[in-house]
């Protein structure tokens, strides 16, 4: 599984970037308005930082021309080609949109997916990444995890070249649930990346190899 940055905060994703191997960010305009930043500012920024990684940039416009005609302006704005995904979310006019970007040559992230059937259209569509939200559909009494599962399922079954960009995390353990489903990549905000490399028994393990090692390494570095 990659995984991606679901966030706009610039100095948290600069501390992730020295450490975990990240494959790029992806954002919608609730992430931004938590970073008070304006587009044209965040959208520099995080290319910048991530440098030749993905960046998944999600449209405002909900009629499929003006959709189409966003999505290029920011392809064309960032000046990258193969790393940019217009994010489009799964609505008729959003359906319309993904398979009018595509004949444009632009990478599809679909995204506000809540079913399996919406996550199939929009791989019929010509998305590249279906974006299915895990913990908004536990909130609603659903069932994330299996959500994905089964979306995994169509993609290997039917031989779709789609690939499963799970997003909507509260929990680590959600995370390991879709890696373990098979999802191909996760959007993971900064504060649960961390948690998920953390352990307290490798806290302790680290500090009794210190701790035992500090009288027998001798050889200077």
């Amino acid at each position: 599984m990659i995984y991606l940055a679901d966030t706009a905060n610039l100095e948290a994703l600069k501390k992730l970037y020295e450490f975990f191997p990240l494959e790029g960010v992806t954002t919608n305009p609730t992430i931004l308005s938590q970073s008070n930043l304006p587009l044209s500012k965040a959208l520099i920024e995080l290319r910048d930082i991530v440098e030749d990684g993905m960046l998944h940039v999600q449209v405002l416009s909900n009629k499929a021309e003006d959709m189409v005609r966003e999505a290029k302006k920011y392809k064309q704005f960032l000046g990258i080609d193969e790393a940019y995904f217009a994010k489009i979310p799964v609505t008729p006019e959003g359906f319309k949109a993904m398979s009018m970007l595509k004949c444009e040559g632009i990478n599809v992230t679909a995204t506000a997916i809540f079913t399996q059937q919406q996550a199939l259209v929009a791989s019929r569509a010509g998305a590249d990444f279906v974006a299915p939200y895990v913990s908004r559909l536990d909130n609603i009494s659903s069932h994330g995890i299996e959500v994905v599962g089964d979306i995994v399922q169509n993609i290997e079954d039917f031989e779709l070249d789609t690939h499963v960009l799970a997003a909507s995390f509260k929990t680590v353990d959600q995370i390991h649930r879709v890696s373990m489903c098979g999802a191909q990549s996760a959007t993971i905000s900064p504060e649960l990346l961390h948690q998920l490399i953390s352990h307290p028994m490798t806290d302790i393990s680290v500090a009794q190899f210190e701790k035992d090692g500090e009288s027998l390494y001798d050889i200077e570095f």
